[in-house]
């Protein structure tokens, strides 16, 4: 027998404690490669001893594994297969169409189109009363309507202009000549 010389090898890492039966069964394959070589490439030999073979590319799963065989007749009849075909998409229809409801059309027509100009509609002018003067005549309003029950106004003098402008807070009584009759005094 040949011995091995013995020279101190610097172990890089220390095992597991759980690794020694791995760091045992490799011990032999260690000498001859350093350690970063082996991190790398893997210890040789573990698997197997011919290094020249290739591996298998078929597992024994693949190897085991028989597919079904289809039995060669129909186990469904064509009208069961056909009403389930029928129900499925009437459901698949029903679905979308509450998924997705249809947009409503747009209404494009105009307040005067839809309320003015409707068919029979006929636009009467009403006839004038009274003959009114836009510039000189007082306009009618809520306030020239209600001027007598509004709280804060002085006496109206004229009832057809009640908000014509009124000198009575400047104007002594004494200077009042165009008036013959004094307002009354509340």
């Amino acid at each position: 027998m040949t011995e091995k010389p013995t020279t101190p090898k610097k172990k890089v890492g220390k095992s597991l404690l759980h690794n020694w039966v791995e760091e045992r069964a490799v011990a032999a394959l260690d000498n001859e490669e350093t350690k970063i070589q082996t991190q790398r490439h893997g210890h040789k030999g573990i698997l197997t001893v011919d290094q020249g073979c290739k591996m298998e590319t078929v597992t024994t799963v693949k190897a085991a594994y028989i597919p079904p065989k289809d039995p060669g007749v129909r186990l469904r009849g064509i009208r069961g297969e056909l009403l389930e075909k029928h129900i499925a998409q009437m459901i698949r229809d029903k679905v979308q169409a509450e998924l997705n409801p249809p947009t409503p059309t747009t209404d494009f027509g105009s307040t005067t189109q839809k309320d003015f100009c409707v068919e029979g509609f006929v636009p009467l002018t009403p006839k004038t009363t009274q003959v009114h003067e836009y510039k000189t005549d007082q306009a009618v309003t809520f306030w020239s309507e209600n001027y007598q029950r509004v709280q804060g106004v002085t006496a109206v003098q004229t009832p057809k202009a009640p908000f014509r402008k009124s000198a009575q807070f400047s104007k002594p009584i004494s200077e009042r000549l165009d008036e013959t009759e004094f307002p009354p005094d509340n």
